[in-house]
């Protein structure tokens, strides 16, 4: 079984990641901020890019299950970009929720598992909504 190795293109991807998803909440925060919510995606994107590979990046964006997210977040991007931040973002988010459902159920676990606000994640009514989705697709 292969490991995960943390190299340095991989931890500067992940600073990356972390400050485009920053940026974007700043960008929310002040009501919709144009300026930080395009460094946020451009930030986010990149980070992702150079976490996983240029390769991957390429194989999981193009995905022919993956279209329809990978054009809406475009789309978003591209609103957001032109001056139209709310509606983009709208559009940006519904693209993020459809490109990366694969992960969540790798995130209900690692929920569950949290020592602190695990026993929430436990309950009988959040853990059948997790089983629901556990298992549909693979992400990458």
């Amino acid at each position: 079984m292969m490991s995960f190795e943390m190299n340095d293109r991989k931890k500067i991807g992940l600073g990356l990641t972390g400050f485009g998803v920053f940026f974007s909440f700043l960008g929310i925060i002040f009501f919709f901020d144009k300026g930080l919510l395009a460094m946020g995606n451009i930030l986010f994107f990149s980070g992702v890019t150079l976490t996983i590979g240029l390769q991957s990046s390429l194989q999981f964006f193009m995905k022919r299950s993956n279209f329809k997210g990978t054009i809406s977040f475009g789309i978003g991007f591209f609103l957001v970009i032109i001056g139209w931040p709310i509606l983009g973002m709208i559009v940006e988010t519904y693209g993020f929720i459809v490109l990366f459902s694969g992960f969540w159920p790798t995130l209900a676990v690692f929920l569950q598992k949290m020592p602190i606000f695990g026993w929430v994640f436990q309950q009988p009514f959040i853990r059948s909504f997790f089983d629901r989705y556990r298992g549909k697709r693979v992400p990458v």
